[in-house]
């Protein structure tokens, strides 16, 4: 398109307004090749807060029911170990060695301990990731991408709308944490106070009670975050996998092929396919038409077979042509116009007519062969 002032032409694209570059603007759902295609490239709709949610609650809630067990374990092993000192110095065998081995001895009993929480956290994580995205193993997120050390990208990247969400959500995460820890601490200061006036086991108690409720606290809070992180990913990964139109149709001829070439394809089979029923017609017994409109050729072999086989049919052009060929090959045409139109809806070419139409047929082929003299 040109504009013409005072003499000065200038030209321009309109498409170079269009959104979304060529294609138009996105507004279609992606398709599922194209969903298909982004997992194997690792492009998912996950979210790491709901994660680390999860795990969460499902540590505090493991920590509130085995405490007094881990508690009770841990310092069981430091009276062993704090037990054994008196007699290892006795002996003067307190060296490098031997208090490398007391801290293996208490390293293993730890984990061993400790071995629970680590098996619920990977299997949690799994379990929440399974859930998330399924389980497909892709390789190619891993691969190393040029323009991932483009700075140029990476400022991109860092001031982008998505980097602005997650610095907020992050400022949200930390506000709120620090709000429900404050809140926790401060209705139970009192008894921060007394940690010094009782035992050791009780203090133990005291502190692993409070640091329990706090993050159990905290923890639902963060499920709240996490599951609104999901909604926002599930529809951020949606608008971000939207298709225009025109990558819809490109799809569509890529994976389905060309519409018009296989409107071709079809035209040249259903050609060749009516090119052989022709050639049949002449081996028919009897063509009942309708008259006009529905023409069906019929041959019986008792030998071959139980009943009459339709060896063509056709309407209007094809009708009249199935009756021109009859007549040049000396086949009898019967009119019939409730059988000829049953035949030509019910029966396919190559298949023999269904028992209910046998009286019928029957009838119409004896007074054909009588004509000829075959019976």
């Amino acid at each position: 398109m040109e504009l013409v002032d005072q003499n000065i032409l200038l030209a321009y694209d309109l498409q170079f307004f269009a959104k979304d570059g060529p294609g138009g603007e996105k507004t279609e759902p992606a398709t599922a090749k194209k969903l298909s295609d982004a997992r194997s490239e690792g492009q998912v709709c996950k979210s790491r807060e709901l994660d680390q949610a999860v795990s969460l609650v499902v540590l505090f809630l493991l920590l509130k029911i085995l405490v007094s067990y881990m508690g009770n374990h841990f310092l069981q092993i430091f009276a062993d170990i704090y037990n054994k000192i008196p007699q290892t110095v006795s002996e003067r065998e307190f060296h490098s060695v031997v208090v490398m081995s007391y801290m293996e001895q208490a390293l293993i009993a730890s984990i061993k301990i400790a071995g629970p929480f680590f098996a619920a956290g990977f299997a949690v994580a799994f379990l929440i990731n399974l859930i998330q995205v399924k389980w497909k193993v892709s390789t190619k997120p891993l691969k190393p991408k040029p323009d991932k050390f483009n700075p140029i990208n990476g400022f991109k990247r860092m001031f982008s709308k998505d980097s602005l969400f997650e610095l907020v959500k992050s400022i949200a995460k930390i506000a709120l944490i620090t709000i429900i820890a404050y809140t926790s601490l401060r209705s139970r200061v009192q008894e921060i106070f007394l940690l010094y006036n009782i035992t050791l086991k009780q203090a133990i108690a005291e502190i692993g009670s409070l640091v329990i409720d706090v993050g159990f606290r905290i923890s639902i809070v963060y499920c709240l975050i996490g599951a609104a992180d999901y909604l926002y990913q599930k529809h951020k990964f949606n608008e971000d996998m939207k298709m225009t139109k025109q990558e819809v149709r490109d799809e569509m001829k890529n994976t389905e092929g060309d519409p018009q070439i296989k409107g071709k394809q079809r035209q040249r089979m259903q050609e060749a396919s009516r090119r052989r029923m022709m050639q049949d017609v002449p081996k028919a017994d009897v063509v009942i038409t309708n008259p006009t409109h529905y023409a069906v050729a019929l041959k019986y072999d008792a030998g071959t077979g139980t009943a009459p086989v339709l060896l063509a049919k056709g309407a209007d052009l094809v009708a009249q042509r199935i009756k021109e060929i009859a007549k040049e090959n000396h086949v009898e045409i019967v009119e019939n116009k409730p059988l000829a139109r049953m035949i030509y809806a019910n029966v396919d070419v190559g298949r023999e007519i269904p028992p209910e139409l046998y009286q019928a047929v029957a009838e119409i082929l004896a007074a054909v062969y009588r004509a000829q003299n075959r019976v």
